[in-house]
């Protein structure tokens, strides 16, 4: 994954934000950039965990 300087990442979901956005609109944004990051990292990584083993785990294979 690029490697952005942060400050960088925040001026681009700021100005993607309509002009009447919210301090809450804008840390709901933060949050859902980091967390799809930090799946993305994850993947490559190879953290992953299959459908098939997910089902299994919760007892939902039919």
């Amino acid at each position: 994954m690029e490697t952005k300087n942060i400050k960088e990442k925040a001026r681009s979901l700021i100005d993607k934000l309509p002009e009447n956005s919210t301090w809450d609109d804008l840390m709901y944004e933060i949050y859902v950039r980091q967390a799809v990051e930090s799946g993305l990292d994850d993947s490559e990584a190879g953290k992953v965990v299959s459908v098939e083993e997910v089902k299994a785990k919760f007892g939902l294979q039919k």
